[in-house]
């Protein structure tokens, strides 16, 4: 069921990843070809170990990797109207939380470091907060503090019809 509401803000924040799965298999590709040629060059004169090393060089790289991949799956969806502002968080393992604050009541908070820009938005009404975007980047967090925070002005500002 749709929302008859129209939105006065909609943004879903994802974690920023450098690395696209194309340069993952890359950059894995030329690791197991480094490792793999230390890997038997170290076998062919005796060395064992250093090949069990090298091995497992490859395969500590790969599932860190994976694990950054993984952090990656999580979300956040924010939505604000004249009457509501909903949040939508959603874990790497898929776990979703909402929150709702009335926009009336909602307060942004913003952290600001000197050197750093936006360090943390939180997002709270009636005792209840929740933080914004921990996983965002300085600049992406301070761009989507800008917007969020013009945005729940403009609803704070218009008649709940």
């Amino acid at each position: 069921m749709s929302d008859p509401r129209p939105h006065l803000f909609h943004a879903v924040l994802y974690p920023h990843r450098s690395l696209s799965r194309q340069g993952f298999w890359i950059l894995m590709g030329a690791i197991i070809l480094i490792m793999g040629f230390a890997a038997s060059r170290a076998l062919s004169i005796g060395a064992w170990p250093v090949a069990v090393f090298a091995l497992a060089d490859i395969a500590l790289v790969y599932g860190a990797f994976k694990l950054s991949y993984r952090a990656g799956r999580q979300f956040e969806e924010v939505t604000v109207d004249e009457a509501e502002i909903r949040v939508r968080k959603v874990t790497p393992s898929g776990h979703v939380s909402t929150h709702a604050f009335q926009t009336a009541w909602a307060k942004l908070s913003i952290t600001r470091h000197e050197d750093e820009g936006v360090t943390r938005l939180d997002l709270g009404s009636h005792g209840q907060w929740i933080v914004l975007g921990a996983f965002l980047d300085p600049e992406a967090r301070e761009n989507f503090a800008d917007a969020f925070s013009t945005a729940l002005n403009r609803a704070k500002a218009q008649p709940i019809t």
